[in-house]
């Protein structure tokens, strides 16, 4: 928790809330001041590009953003602007270790970003603000075509902890910032306890829209699924963020919110947009960066782990990095009905580190493991977890429809996955923690840490 955090959870609610509203202001200030209104302008005017004239924008971009960072960084000096794939690749432990260097100008120079540290060590990044500006047009474009604006009533869940257990107690889980109509609410408090607390807080709130970690949005939707609840105002739409979006997400949240789940892809650090179009598909934004998919020799694969070039990471460039994320790209010939001429994306499939290592089945993928649940009763929540190859722990959240018949076939179901010679645990938990950025993981593989 940061010192700004832990000296807002000491002082009263409505001044907590008044200096979020205030601060909220001011980001929103920064964030949309400068060149911000030209780049609304020009990500608007790109939707209706050629070919033509898509490539040669996307060369003109990548051209003064190679010039730059060569001048700029240390790190980079010796870059080839000619072919891309000629340089190394940029690691996690690259930009933790030698930040410095990389960077183009000081912190105090722009905006630092941190990230949430979930595959296990956070970063910080610097942004030039012109950067920023430009990465808020492009998603305040994107969330425009799906309805939304600021000043629409929204509930956010994210990974600030300004919520106490004391809070709870006393029916509260979110702060209100009352200038923009923006509902915060802790990710780190969702579960079964506190479930009256947060529904009927949204209840009350009436959100036309919903921004934040998926798994915490879904885990509040589960819980109210197996009561039977929905949500007697629906919203609009659910923007997920920092997480990856699971067809139960889909089903679940859509069933109880009665809103779209409309997709996105970018990072904390900086990588590149992926955005969903109106028509349901993904598409790469190719005028925000470069997105190779590559095997484990580094060869260009149709999935596989993504490999980002942002060219709106001025301040701390991001060339050929190795975010650890998957994908799965459409087929070349594929045409989207939406009309964009933007490459379509057949699939987000997270992070490379979430999977099970099984002896006889090999890597077994977080979309796998998570359909484990399908049909199966009174899990709400739950979490699996390797440290050996022989073996993994299952936590489990339930509510009272869980019996031993679910357990048996649940346990069917992971076998079914992970072959029969990987040794499985369950163990019943009241709640199953967030890592310390407020995001919720199905699957922890701890092997070699």
């Amino acid at each position: 928790m940061s010192l700004k955090e832990k000296v807002i959870k000491k002082t009263p609610m409505f001044v907590q809330s008044s200096a979020i509203s205030l601060f909220n202001t001011y980001q929103y200030k920064v964030r949309h001041g400068g060149e911000y209104k030209k780049f609304r302008k020009y990500y608007a005017k790109a939707e209706n590009f050629s070919a033509d004239q898509l490539d040669r924008e996307v060369q003109k971009k990548q051209k003064s953003f190679f010039k730059y960072v060569k001048k700029k960084s240390v790190w980079y000096k010796n870059l080839n602007t000619k072919n891309i794939k000629d340089n190394e690749l940029l690691e996690k432990k690259d930009i933790i270790n030698c930040y410095d260097e990389i960077k183009t100008i000081a912190d105090k120079e722009g905006i630092v970003s941190l990230t949430g540290g979930t595959t296990g060590a956070s970063m910080k990044v610097v942004y030039t603000k012109k950067d920023m500006q430009e990465r808020f047009a492009v998603l305040d474009h994107f969330r425009a075509q799906h309805g939304y604006r600021l000043g629409k009533k929204t509930a956010w869940f994210s990974g600030k902890n300004l919520i106490t257990e004391r809070d709870i107690k006393n029916n509260i889980c979110s702060h209100y910032d009352f200038i923009n109509k923006i509902r915060f609410y802790s990710t780190f408090h969702v579960n079964k306890d506190s479930f009256d607390v947060y529904w009927q807080s949204l209840v009350k709130f009436r959100p036309e829209f919903i921004v934040g970690f998926p798994s915490s949005v879904y885990e509040l939707c589960e819980i109210a699924d197996s009561l039977g609840k929905t949500l007697p105002t629906s919203a609009k739409v659910f923007f997920p963020t920092a997480e990856t979006v699971l067809p139960k997400h889909r089903e679940v949240i859509g069933r109880v919110l009665g809103c779209q789940l409309i997709d996105q892809y970018a990072s904390s650090e900086g990588a590149p947009f992926i955005l969903e179009c109106t028509q349901g598909r993904l598409h790469i934004h190719p005028l925000t960066g470069v997105f190779e998919v590559v095997d484990e020799h580094l060869q260009p694969v149709q999935s596989g782990e993504l490999l980002v070039t942002s060219y709106t990471t001025h301040g701390t460039p991001l060339i050929r990095y190795r975010i650890g994320d998957h994908i799965t790209l459409a087929d070349s010939q594929d045409v989207c009905t939406c009309g964009s001429i933007f490459p379509l994306v057949k699939r987000i499939d997270g992070r490379t580190s979430d999977y099970i290592l099984s002896p006889t089945h090999g890597k077994v993928n977080l979309g796998n493991i998570s359909n484990s649940t399908k049909n199966i009763e009174g899990i709400i929540n739950f979490q699996i977890i390797q440290n050996t190859l022989d073996k993994v722990q299952v936590l489990i959240v339930i509510n009272d429809k869980f019996n031993v018949i679910e357990q048996d076939r649940f346990i069917a179901a992971l076998q079914e996955r992970l072959g029969l010679q990987l040794d499985i645990t369950i163990e019943i938990v009241d709640d199953i923690p967030t890592e310390k950025s407020g995001k919720f993981r199905i699957v922890k593989n701890l092997l070699g840490k």
